[in-house]
């Protein structure tokens, strides 16, 4: 994702206008949400809530593990109402760490039970909005090309034809590269994992800020192989890039894209109001309408023919609650920081 974009959505404007810096959100009439989605879902939702509600939206948009760090820094004088979307780890962590506050829905009695349970696991703290499995991108035109085949397992990743030409986020800024750490920690123990991150270092051209912009930079030729969110790399394919993506074969996470109410919202009725209508099957359907293909929590919305079929995947039990945790998330991001990026390529 950009580093920053912020948009003012008016009642009376259908289009969203980029501005500067994001200003305090004011007690009544406005609302400021940080937002870890596509910025076209994020602009479709602000001016929907806006014209439906009548309240002024701010949209910040950055990455989940970015806007954690920055609702964490701005504990003391909030600036956020609302963190839209973004991998469900850091919203748990917030949750922990008292940096989001305790919302009960009436709308979560819509949602299908993974939904539910995040909220649960973090005290009703966060909740979950949508979910997506983590896989691989590949340019299928330079793979033939370059006669290398595509990846279809995790251990495919370190083939030597593949040096220089994987691309994955850096885990400290993006929720989509921190799933991939704690996936393949879960899948093959902590020692295995780092001993395979460490050898997959030497084939990753460079860790990006944005989990979204390695299957971006596939798709555009950059790079043979990207490690994302498999709906985001089909949002690339519908646009017509030539992208291919797999659910590796050991095994796979996914994502349990969250919302919350940050702790000292200073507009917390429309945080609440905004949360409400946020887990509607008309709002959640926004997300498709912005060729966005997660599969949202509400059980009545609309889930696109193009969503990865989650059924068809061999997907690990992840556990959100230990990998969401503040220490556990930490200390990982700590090790991976210390023992993988920080070795030569």
């Amino acid at each position: 994702m950009p580093g920053r974009i912020v948009c003012f959505v008016v009642a009376a404007l259908t289009a969203a206008t980029l501005v500067g810096p994001t200003p305090p959100a004011a007690a009544q009439g406005s609302l400021s949400v940080y937002c870890s989605v596509q910025l076209e879902w994020c602009q479709a939702l602000a001016n929907e809530f806006t014209r439906q509600s009548g309240i002024k939206v701010s949209i910040t948009q950055k990455g989940s593990g970015e806007v954690f760090a920055q609702v964490k820094a701005e504990a003391a004088n909030p600036r956020a109402d609302v963190w839209f979307g973004g991998t469900g780890d850091p919203h748990l962590q917030a949750a922990e760490e008292g940096l989001t506050t305790a919302y009960r829905s009436p709308t979560l009695a819509q949602l299908h039970p993974w939904a539910v349970r995040q909220a649960e696991q973090s005290g009703y703290r966060t909740v979950g909005i949508y979910m997506g499995a983590l896989g691989f991108s590949f340019n299928t035109e330079l793979l033939k090309k370059k006669g290398v085949a595509p990846p279809r397992c995790w251990a495919d990743l370190l083939q030597p034809a593949l040096r220089g030409e994987v691309q994955m986020a850096n885990p400290a800024s993006s929720g989509t590269a921190y799933t991939a750490v704690a996936t393949v920690v879960q899948l093959m123990g902590e020692a295995k994992a780092f001993e395979y991150l460490t050898r997959l270092h030497a084939n990753v051209n460079q860790y990006t800020k944005s989990g979204v912009a390695p299957a971006k930079a596939v798709a555009r030729g950059e790079t043979l192989v990207g490690i994302s969110f498999l709906h985001d790399v089909v949002t690339e394919a519908v646009a017509g890039f030539p992208v291919g993506s797999v659910a590796p074969c050991e095994g796979t996470g996914y994502e349990i894209g969250s919302m919350s109410i940050v702790n000292g919202a200073r507009n917390l009725e429309g945080a609440r109001k905004f949360v409400d209508w946020a887990l509607t099957a008309p709002a959640q359907s926004l997300g498709a309408r912005s060729k966005q293909f997660q599969v949202p929590s509400n059980r009545n919305a609309e889930i696109p023919k193009e969503s990865p079929k989650l059924s068809e995947m061999k997907l690990i039990d992840y556990d959100f609650k230990k990998y969401g945790s503040s220490a556990e998330r930490r200390r990982l991001l700590d090790k991976w920081d210390r023992e993988v990026n920080a070795l030569p390529r």
